[in-house]
């Protein structure tokens, strides 16, 4: 019986580079044709001598099930009745050179066994979703003028189950925890580390080898679909880690897929990843095009993701990235810049944005690379968002050091503000940061026990009241003490403890000052929401700036004292007269300060100063942020 998904449409666009939708066509599709009910198989692989479907279902034979090829397009296919859902398989690939012959995966698989067992499984996808509120409200949103709070999680070390062998939380598990965790502290979305199949649980998710399933260590890809479904009940976003810019050796897995360099550059100066030893896909390939088109089409259409975080962007923009001279090849022009990758980017970006309204992209980017999230049409690469690595390198290496000696590095707090606008920014503290020997964002601080919390809150204040969104990775909000080890639980048992409690109590208040204040959120793209008040008290380590909504005169004043020492009176200049109320006080006993502040805020005074006709007088806590709002209008003068 002769049966095929695929349309010549399919075969030409898919030849083409620029199918999005492949997931449709290829993989394994259970399904009835001709009065039976089975499986059709399609895999691509155009230098295979043959290809067949191993499985229990015929004892893992090579010579009973063999598929056929589709005229020239270096496709197999096939329909083998009997075949169900949940049946184990593999293909196994003979090359046409050298005698290669392998047992791949399925790259377009939806499921596999729990690794390290590493078949494919035949699977749907079939959910009922609750979310169609969400999705239709999401359609017409642009998050560059709404609040984007991200908390940043690895899900197989979030929370753990000791009593249970130390087994993580399964998907639905989580979808019990995590939505109401999340929505009480206050952030906007949740991103994921990568839940694409990995054969290395240590690799986090970033050496992926199913780029169609989520991880099957957690449960079913309708677990998965659960979990998301019920956090965009409770108001959240969904930003899943995907990892297009490189991918594992592993034999059962993508690469020398056919005997040859299919899906990876066969140049090793191309090819091959020093630092991560792994491959690297071959974006001039046309295939290769449509097999990431369609990974990234896949999550935000089946698993109704608000958006994707691009992994290691630099990685596929350079030519030379981590390579010294000799080991590496300029490309046509004679520079280091890999136009294939850039030309798939832009590509990826538009196909996105076209086809998915309100999501948005995100792309790790750690150099200066021009316009990352500018438009394609301006020449930009397309993405939504860049995260600001400067920032978080110079606020880490200013807020890591003795408070006496800040005075001497002040203008790594200022120098962030002649790039701030140049992009759309997120402001990282992620995984990244918390791993690998270089401690917990709470072990970094300098001081005492007292101070090192004095030092988070103050990080994470400035972070929140500073231009750009915002991203923390779990465990930063609670003080977690340990560096971050994927094999164990977050530190829940810190919460007993008064000082750590008084941490989260500062994030989700700061979670729910930016949320609503159109005044911090608003403008996180535009410099006309933003200016500084001063910038010149280094002896003090003292620094202040002003934040506005495009829209609206009401305004918000940001003061921040790095040292240890109250400052008392200290005067700032505000634009407007009327009451500024301290909205914020990270020193606020509540939240484990010493409960210095200024009485919940007064009036300006006609006292000219910084440059503004109003200042006022203030107290200024030690190792502290203070937020106020102007909650009077401005005086419009006398009636004429």
């Amino acid at each position: 019986m002769t049966f095929s998904l695929l349309t010549d449409d399919d075969l030409y666009l898919f030849n083409e580079g620029s199918h999005n939708r492949l997931y449709r066509k290829l993989g394994a599709h259970p399904l009835e044709a001709g009065g039976k009910a089975g499986t059709y198989f399609a895999v691509w692989a155009p230098d295979a001598e043959s290809v067949a479907v191993i499985g229990d279902f015929n004892d893992w034979d090579g010579r009973r099930n063999r598929l056929a090829p589709r005229g020239s397009s270096g496709i197999w296919e096939g329909f083998l009745p009997g075949v169900e859902r949940g049946t184990l398989y593999k293909y196994l690939v003979q090359s046409r050179y050298g005698g290669y012959r392998m047992e791949k995966i399925d790259p377009y698989a939806y499921y596999f066994e729990v690794p390290p067992r590493t078949a494919s499984i035949v699977w749907d996808l079939e959910y009922e979703w609750g979310d169609a509120d969400w999705i239709r409200a999401r359609s017409g949103t642009d998050l560059h003028a709404r609040p984007v709070s991200v908390y940043e999680m690895h899900l197989g070390s979030w929370r753990r189950v000791p009593e249970e062998g130390n087994r993580s939380l399964s998907y639905r598990e989580l979808a019990e925890l995590l939505p109401e965790y999340i929505h009480k502290l206050g952030f906007t979305h949740v991103e994921f580390l990568p839940v694409m199949e990995h054969p290395f649980y240590g690799s986090w998710g970033y050496q992926t080898t199913g780029y169609f399933a989520p991880t099957s260590r957690f449960g079913t890809p309708q677990d998965f679909k659960h979990l998301v479904d019920t956090l965009h009940r409770h108001g959240i976003g969904v930003i899943l880690d995907w990892v297009p810019s490189h991918f594992p050796t592993d034999n059962h897995a993508l690469g020398m897929f056919d005997g040859t360099h299919l899906y990876e550059h066969s140049d090793p100066l191309q090819g091959l990843h020093p630092d991560w030893n792994t491959y690297i896909f071959n974006y001039g390939r046309r295939e290769v095009r449509s097999f990431l088109l369609s990974s990234a089409l896949f999550w935000l259409d089946e698993y109704h993701a608000d958006g994707l975080r691009v992994d290691a962007v630099a990685s596929m923009l350079y030519l030379d990235y981590s390579r010294k001279p000799g080991q590496w090849r300029p490309n046509a022009y004679g520079g280091n810049e890999n136009l294939e990758a850039i030309s798939w980017l832009r590509r990826f970006n538009e196909d996105v944005y076209r086809e998915m309204p309100g999501i948005q992209t995100v792309a790790e980017e750690s150099t200066a690379w021009p316009m990352v999230s500018k438009p394609v049409y301006l020449g930009g690469l397309g993405f939504g968002f860049k995260w600001d690595m400067g920032w978080m390198h110079d606020m880490l290496g200013y807020i890591t050091k003795e408070p006496i000696h800040r005075r001497f590095h002040h203008s790594d707090l200022t120098f962030r503000l002649l790039y701030a606008f140049s992009e759309n920014f997120m402001l990282p503290l992620s995984h990244d940061e918390v791993v690998h020997g270089k401690a917990s964002l709470l072990s970094k601080m300098p001081g005492d026990d007292w101070q090192k919390f004095a030092n988070l809150r103050l990080l994470l204040g400035y972070m929140y009241a500073m231009s750009g969104k915002k991203l923390l990775f779990m465990g930063g909000e609670f003080g977690q003490r340990g560096e971050w080890n994927h094999d164990e639980s977050l530190e829940w048992n810190l919460l007993d403890y008064e000082p750590h409690r008084g941490l989260q109590r500062w994030m989700a208040d700061l979670n729910r000052l930016y949320v609503r204040e159109a005044a911090l959120h608003g403008s996180d793209c535009d410099p006309r929401g933003f200016e500084w008040v001063d910038v010149t008290d280094a002896e003090s380590s003292v620094i202040s700036w002003i934040r506005r909504p495009i829209d609206g005169a009401e305004a918000i004043l940001v003061v921040c004292n790095f040292t240890p020492v109250p400052r008392a009176p200290y005067r700032v200049g505000v634009p407007f007269a009327g009451l500024w109320r301290e909205a914020l006080n990270s020193d606020a006993q509540v939240y484990g300060g010493s409960g210095l502040g200024n009485a919940g805020g007064f009036p300006a005074e006609a006292v000219p100063f910084h440059g503004r006709p109003y200042s006022l007088n203030l107290t200024l806590p030690p190792l502290a942020i203070c937020i106020f709002k102007n909650v009077s209008p401005p005086d419009p003068g006398p009636e004429e």
